[in-house]
Protein backbone atom coordinates (compact mmCIF):
# COMPACT_ATOMS: atom_id res chain seq x y z
CA UNK A 1 0.00 0.00 0.00
CA UNK A 2 0.73 3.46 -0.64
CA UNK A 3 0.96 5.74 2.02
CA UNK A 4 1.68 9.83 1.25
CA UNK A 5 1.26 11.94 4.72
CA UNK A 6 0.57 14.91 2.53
CA UNK A 7 -0.98 13.97 -0.68
CA UNK A 8 -0.18 17.87 -2.40
CA UNK A 9 3.78 16.42 -2.17
CA UNK A 10 2.60 15.31 -5.92
CA UNK A 11 2.76 18.65 -7.28
CA UNK A 12 5.92 20.39 -5.43
CA UNK A 13 4.33 21.70 -2.54
CA UNK A 14 5.33 19.75 0.57
CA UNK A 15 7.81 17.45 1.76
CA UNK A 16 6.52 14.03 2.50
CA UNK A 17 8.37 10.34 3.12
CA UNK A 18 6.97 7.83 1.24
CA UNK A 19 6.11 3.82 2.79
CA UNK A 20 5.52 1.53 0.31
CA UNK A 21 6.73 2.99 -2.90
CA UNK A 22 10.07 1.31 -4.87
CA UNK A 23 11.77 2.60 -7.99
CA UNK A 24 12.96 -0.13 -10.02
CA UNK A 25 16.67 1.61 -10.95
CA UNK A 26 19.27 2.43 -9.42
CA UNK A 27 19.65 5.27 -11.65
CA UNK A 28 21.29 8.47 -9.28
CA UNK A 29 19.19 11.36 -11.85
CA UNK A 30 15.62 9.09 -11.12
CA UNK A 31 16.36 9.39 -7.64
CA UNK A 32 17.25 13.12 -7.95
CA UNK A 33 14.06 14.15 -10.50
CA UNK A 34 11.70 12.19 -7.64
CA UNK A 35 12.80 13.99 -4.68
CA UNK A 36 12.00 17.09 -6.49
CA UNK A 37 8.21 15.49 -6.54
CA UNK A 38 9.14 14.93 -2.38
CA UNK A 39 9.64 11.14 -2.99
CA UNK A 40 11.78 8.93 -1.57
CA UNK A 41 11.57 5.52 -2.61
CA UNK A 42 13.15 1.92 -1.66
CA UNK A 43 15.79 1.13 -4.09
CA UNK A 44 15.85 -2.12 -5.86
CA UNK A 45 17.77 -4.07 -8.20
CA UNK A 46 16.23 -4.85 -10.97
CA UNK A 47 18.36 -5.89 -14.27
CA UNK A 48 16.65 -7.15 -18.03
CA UNK A 49 17.45 -7.70 -20.95
CA UNK A 50 17.84 -4.11 -23.51
CA UNK A 51 17.20 -5.94 -26.68
CA UNK A 52 15.44 -3.93 -29.60
CA UNK A 53 13.17 -6.46 -31.23
CA UNK A 54 12.57 -6.84 -34.93
CA UNK A 55 9.61 -4.95 -36.38
CA UNK A 56 9.30 -3.67 -32.60
CA UNK A 57 8.47 0.48 -32.76
CA UNK A 58 10.71 2.51 -30.36
CA UNK A 59 7.26 3.20 -28.26
CA UNK A 60 6.78 -0.32 -28.27
CA UNK A 61 10.20 -0.90 -26.73
CA UNK A 62 10.52 1.81 -24.08
CA UNK A 63 6.75 0.93 -23.44
CA UNK A 64 8.03 -2.56 -23.00
CA UNK A 65 11.26 -1.67 -20.90
CA UNK A 66 9.23 0.37 -18.26
CA UNK A 67 7.21 -2.91 -17.97
CA UNK A 68 9.96 -4.96 -17.69
CA UNK A 69 12.23 -3.07 -14.74
CA UNK A 70 8.62 -2.84 -13.17
CA UNK A 71 8.16 -6.80 -13.43
CA UNK A 72 11.74 -7.36 -11.95
CA UNK A 73 11.32 -5.24 -9.50
CA UNK A 74 8.53 -6.81 -8.49
CA UNK A 75 10.25 -9.96 -8.30
CA UNK A 76 13.09 -8.29 -6.19
CA UNK A 77 9.97 -7.56 -3.80
CA UNK A 78 9.55 -10.81 -3.40
CA UNK A 79 6.75 -10.81 -0.28
CA UNK A 80 6.80 -7.47 0.54
CA UNK A 81 3.75 -5.27 -0.90
CA UNK A 82 4.03 -2.01 -2.43
CA UNK A 83 4.23 0.55 -5.55
CA UNK A 84 7.38 -0.47 -8.00
CA UNK A 85 7.89 2.24 -10.32
CA UNK A 86 9.72 1.26 -13.20
CA UNK A 87 11.21 3.48 -16.34
CA UNK A 88 13.08 3.52 -19.57
CA UNK A 89 14.36 6.30 -21.61
CA UNK A 90 15.67 6.33 -25.33
CA UNK A 91 16.50 8.75 -28.00
CA UNK A 92 15.41 7.82 -31.29
CA UNK A 93 16.82 9.61 -34.57
CA UNK A 94 15.17 7.98 -38.09
CA UNK A 95 13.31 4.95 -36.61
CA UNK A 96 16.40 4.12 -35.18
CA UNK A 97 16.49 3.56 -30.98
CA UNK A 98 20.24 4.53 -30.16
CA UNK A 99 20.38 3.04 -26.62
CA UNK A 100 24.15 3.49 -24.56
CA UNK A 101 27.20 3.82 -26.41
CA UNK A 102 29.30 0.46 -26.16
CA UNK A 103 32.68 2.59 -26.20
CA UNK A 104 34.05 6.16 -27.76
CA UNK A 105 33.81 5.22 -31.21
CA UNK A 106 30.04 3.98 -30.61
CA UNK A 107 29.48 7.20 -28.64
CA UNK A 108 31.52 9.64 -31.50
CA UNK A 109 28.65 7.76 -34.16
CA UNK A 110 25.74 8.86 -32.60
CA UNK A 111 26.73 12.23 -31.27
CA UNK A 112 27.55 12.66 -35.43
CA UNK A 113 24.45 11.42 -36.44
CA UNK A 114 22.71 13.72 -33.48
CA UNK A 115 24.30 17.20 -34.80
CA UNK A 116 22.44 19.52 -36.59
CA UNK A 117 19.16 17.91 -36.69
CA UNK A 118 16.34 17.11 -34.03
CA UNK A 119 15.65 14.02 -32.53
CA UNK A 120 12.78 12.36 -29.95
CA UNK A 121 13.34 11.65 -26.90
CA UNK A 122 10.90 8.65 -25.82
CA UNK A 123 10.58 7.60 -21.78
CA UNK A 124 7.66 5.66 -20.31
CA UNK A 125 6.98 5.60 -16.74
CA UNK A 126 5.36 2.35 -15.06
CA UNK A 127 3.46 2.22 -11.81
CA UNK A 128 2.70 -1.75 -10.87
CA UNK A 129 1.58 -3.65 -7.79
CA UNK A 130 0.01 -6.62 -7.37
CA UNK A 131 -3.17 -5.98 -8.56
CA UNK A 132 -2.63 -2.88 -11.16
CA UNK A 133 -0.48 -2.19 -13.78
CA UNK A 134 -0.69 1.74 -15.16
CA UNK A 135 1.97 3.33 -18.19
CA UNK A 136 2.21 6.79 -19.19
CA UNK A 137 4.42 7.87 -22.19
CA UNK A 138 6.16 11.57 -22.26
CA UNK A 139 8.15 12.17 -26.07
CA UNK A 140 9.82 15.09 -26.83
CA UNK A 141 11.78 16.77 -29.19
CA UNK A 142 15.30 17.33 -28.93
CA UNK A 143 17.11 20.49 -31.57
CA UNK A 144 21.07 19.84 -31.49
CA UNK A 145 23.29 22.34 -33.08
CA UNK A 146 25.62 21.31 -35.48
CA UNK A 147 28.78 19.76 -33.61
CA UNK A 148 32.65 20.16 -34.62
CA UNK A 149 34.55 16.63 -34.76
CA UNK A 150 36.64 18.43 -31.94
CA UNK A 151 33.73 19.26 -29.87
CA UNK A 152 32.35 15.68 -30.20
CA UNK A 153 35.85 14.28 -29.10
CA UNK A 154 36.07 16.98 -26.50
CA UNK A 155 32.80 15.70 -24.81
CA UNK A 156 33.60 12.08 -24.97
CA UNK A 157 36.62 12.87 -23.05
CA UNK A 158 34.52 14.10 -20.36
CA UNK A 159 32.82 10.62 -20.08
CA UNK A 160 29.67 11.91 -19.90
CA UNK A 161 27.93 10.44 -22.97
CA UNK A 162 28.73 6.73 -21.03
CA UNK A 163 25.65 4.98 -19.87
CA UNK A 164 23.62 7.77 -21.19
CA UNK A 165 20.73 6.57 -24.16
CA UNK A 166 21.85 8.66 -27.22
CA UNK A 167 25.67 9.09 -25.46
CA UNK A 168 24.51 13.00 -24.36
CA UNK A 169 22.95 13.69 -20.63
CA UNK A 170 20.57 16.97 -21.04
CA UNK A 171 21.53 18.15 -17.10
CA UNK A 172 25.10 17.81 -17.58
CA UNK A 173 27.80 19.54 -20.32
CA UNK A 174 26.12 18.59 -23.40
CA UNK A 175 23.27 21.06 -22.57
CA UNK A 176 25.66 23.55 -24.48
CA UNK A 177 25.03 21.38 -27.76
CA UNK A 178 20.91 21.83 -27.22
CA UNK A 179 19.37 24.54 -28.89
CA UNK A 180 15.82 23.95 -28.72
CA UNK A 181 13.64 21.04 -26.42
CA UNK A 182 10.17 20.59 -27.15
CA UNK A 183 8.25 18.23 -24.57
CA UNK A 184 9.39 17.36 -21.06
CA UNK A 185 12.55 18.40 -19.77
CA UNK A 186 12.92 15.48 -16.75
CA UNK A 187 11.28 12.88 -19.37
CA UNK A 188 14.46 13.34 -21.29
CA UNK A 189 16.49 13.24 -18.30
CA UNK A 190 15.02 10.17 -17.70
CA UNK A 191 11.64 10.50 -15.72
CA UNK A 192 8.97 12.80 -16.41
CA UNK A 193 7.78 13.76 -13.68
CA UNK A 194 4.27 15.27 -14.56
CA UNK A 195 3.56 11.81 -16.07
CA UNK A 196 4.78 10.21 -12.60
CA UNK A 197 2.41 12.42 -10.65
CA UNK A 198 -0.27 11.81 -12.64
CA UNK A 199 -0.14 8.51 -12.38
CA UNK A 200 0.50 8.42 -8.58
CA UNK A 201 -2.44 10.69 -7.84
CA UNK A 202 -4.96 8.56 -9.68
CA UNK A 203 -3.70 5.49 -7.65
CA UNK A 204 -3.53 7.07 -4.50
CA UNK A 205 -7.52 8.14 -5.36
CA UNK A 206 -8.31 5.03 -6.09
CA UNK A 207 -6.87 3.76 -2.90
Amino acid sequence: MLHLTDVTVLWGMSASITEGLYLASQSPRRVALLSQLGLFPSILAAEIEEIWLPNESPQAFVERMARGKANAGMLALGDKRGVVIGADTEVVLDGDVFGKPLDPEHARSMLSRLSGRTHSVISAVCLLDASEESLAISISEVDFATLAPADIDSYIATGEPFGKAGAYAVQGQAASFISAIRGSYSGIMGLPLFETAQLLRARMNRA
